[in-house]
């Protein structure tokens, strides 16, 4: 009999019970985090781990690129720096320079940094007017 990963068991109640800007977030958060084992991996010389994170990475950023609301005017700017991101990550994994590994990095922050403060807004504004969660 298999015993239950605790974390596992939180991991996906907490996937399951999230809201749609939630899941984002915990997007951004992934991309960022596989982005840093990537140049963990590059500075310890694992190529092929450096290779793969660098996959999860870019896996995350191909999802929120078609995850994108076409409709909102927005959008296509945040495609072009989805893109640029991505091809920094393309372009770092090729060369194995970690600054460009950085610069996608840095866009990706700004996107989760602003996501957060809309879900802290949105938050505000449900509990300013008697909702919850």
């Amino acid at each position: 009999m298999a015993m239950n990963n605790p974390y596992a068991t939180y991991q996906n109640n907490s996937v399951n019970t999230s809201t749609p800007g939630e899941l984002t977030l915990m997007l951004y958060n992934g991309c960022l985090k596989f982005i840093e084992q990537a140049k963990r991996a590059l500075a310890d010389g694992k190529i092929e781990e450096k290779n793969t994170a660098i996959q999860k990475a870019q896996a995350i950023i191909s999802e929120l690129m078609l995850t994108l609301d076409t409709k909102v005017p927005v959008a296509a700017n945040m495609l072009i720096l989805y893109e640029f991101a991505n091809s920094r990550l393309i372009d770092g994994n090729i060369k194995n320079d970690a600054a460009l590994f950085d610069e996608a990095s840095t866009i990706i922050m700004e996107f989760r940094d602003t996501w957060k403060q809309v879900i802290q807004i949105n938050r505000q504004k449900q509990y300013a007017n008697g909702n919850t969660l």
